[in-house]
């Protein structure tokens, strides 16, 4: 039996759970009733269905009526844009009104110097500055000399695929290419991510922060819960030991760079440069290196996974592509660089995989110039400066109004002028990369990656699904990020 005491606590817990849920309704924005606790998104804790689906289902309930709807994360409020045009308008015609990602208020910089400095949770001016200084390490002359070192790990990945029979699972495959393929592109070390016995130490720090970072999973559920934590405490993303061990691998590859006094004209060399003529802080030059291993590692490869498993599905594509990069191969069976981007197939390929299974499945950024937005009915909402706006990416990408038949993988949409990745993107439909001033900054390399290791294996198997596969596009509500149900488990015939 609850005392009276006890029933003030719960009464006042009840109260301070509820009481912001009239938000939007002052407002006069419509949207969805929120659960108690829960906030709109259930199953961001219940795990029933991907919380990205929880968007999807509320994006096509919604979509018909209304512009816009208001939502609560947790009990933190945010604005779900339906409209793609108003999407497009936000990531690129009014920038200026929505410069930040949301993501950065969750961030203490001093605690985390290692992702102090990455342009996505940067703000305003210091993202600008930031931005403009790792550009020059993805020119297209770099990314060649990167393309050419790919090459052999390329031949690597085939030789890993040869020696071990029975059924790969694609992303533990793809995760070992992209690990490999950034450690010797980035820091021009071997990581030897091929050889069955050897630890996978890149990759499986990665995850420790990326997928398995249950202290700051906890604060961002307190942060939905109480907002306002922001105001007086934020919690380190990295933990500890995964931080001592990329300064430690760090550390090295920049002293042999220098010590050796190698002169590869690769993206190492390009950061030693800034850091030497800026006079930028070791840590600083740290930060910027992992922006590129955090950015390119487990986003590529299950972008490479998941293209590998559409394949694997629809047969007729595979053979399709497997055709193009015959032609276009020279007689050793290599494309050079110039080849490898210039393939339609393959590039609508890559495309309507992320499509389908979108890395970043939504979108969240921060009013930073308060701004006017039109509903369908004609009013207004004028958003004010700190409010939060979420675009969700994956309801979008799956809207048959844009797309027919959506939860097919049909590459031939994307290849017709009039419905390019271009075209897409220009209305707000497509967001594989995001777009505007904020648009992927390792998008080419990213790219370049994918292509790399699709043509090599296309090149040299036919790819078929394990039975061990599930073959509905299901995102696994297990995880956080995009992931298909189940796992990908591939079976690779010699060709």
């Amino acid at each position: 039996m609850v005392g009276r005491g006890g029933a003030s606590y719960v009464l006042i817990l009840y109260l301070y759970l509820m009481w912001n849920f009239d938000y939007w309704s002052r407002r006069k924005v419509n949207g969805p009733k929120p659960q108690i606790f829960y906030g709109t998104f259930p199953n961001l804790l219940k795990r029933r269905q991907h919380m990205a689906d929880d968007m999807k289902d509320i994006y096509q309930l919604y979509k018909g009526r209304e512009n816009f709807v208001g939502v609560y994360l947790l009990r933190a409020p945010q604005l779900m844009i339906l409209d793609p045009q108003i999407v497009h308008d936000i990531l690129v015609n009014d920038f200026k009104h929505f410069e930040d990602n949301d993501v950065g208020k969750l961030i203490n910089r001093d605690k985390d110097p290692l992702i102090a400095q990455n342009p996505f949770i940067l703000m305003g001016d210091e993202w600008r500055q930031q931005r403009s200084l790792l550009s020059p390490a993805l020119t297209n002359s770099k990314l060649k000399v990167a393309y050419y070192i790919m090459q052999n790990i390329c031949e690597d990945l085939i030789q890993f695929v040869n020696e071990n029979s029975g059924p790969l699972n694609g992303k533990d495959l793809a995760l070992r290419f992209t690990a490999e393929s950034l450690s010797d592109c980035i820091l021009g070390v071997k990581a030897n991510s091929f050889s069955r016995s050897a630890a996978l130490p890149i990759t499986d720090n990665v995850r420790k922060f990326a997928e398995n970072n249950t202290a700051f999973i906890v604060f961002s559920i307190m942060v939905g819960l109480c907002p306002k934590i922001l105001n007086f405490y934020r919690a380190k993303f990295f933990p500890p030991d995964c931080e001592t061990f990329f300064m430690d691998l760090m550390n090295k590859a920049c002293n042999l760079r220098i010590h050796d006094n190698t002169n590869r004209p690769d993206i190492l060399s390009y950061l030693l440069e800034i850091k030497n003529l800026y006079k930028l802080p070791e840590v600083n030059m740290y930060s910027h290196i992992m922006t590129f291993l955090i950015d390119g590692l487990d986003t590529t490869a299950t972008v490479i996974a998941h293209c590998l498993l559409m394949l694997a599905f629809e047969t007729e594509c595979q053979d399709k592509l497997y055709k193009e990069i015959m032609d276009a191969a020279s007689e050793n069976g290599k494309l050079s660089f110039e080849t490898l981007n210039s393939l339609p197939y393959l590039d609508a390929c890559i495309h309507e995989c992320l499509r389908i299974y979108p890395p970043g499945l939504w979108a969240t950024k921060c009013c930073t110039k308060p701004y006017k937005m039109s509903n369908k009915n004609g009013s207004f909402l004028h958003i004010r400066k700190g409010e939060s706006i979420l675009i969700p990416i994956y309801g979008i990408h799956h809207d048959s109004h844009y797309y027919a038949e959506p939860e097919k993988f049909n590459p031939e949409r994307f290849l017709l002028p009039q419905s390019s990745a271009r075209h897409y993107k220009n209305k707000g439909q497509y967001l594989g990369f995001g777009d505007g001033p904020r648009i992927c900054l390792g998008m080419n390399f990213a790219l370049m990656q994918c292509k790399g290791a699709l043509s090599a294996l296309i090149r040299d198997f036919s790819i078929k699904s394990n039975a061990k596969t599930k073959s509905s596009y299901k995102l696994d509500a297990k995880c956080f990020l995009a992931s298909h149900h189940g796992g990908v488990w591939l079976d690779f015939q010699k060709r």
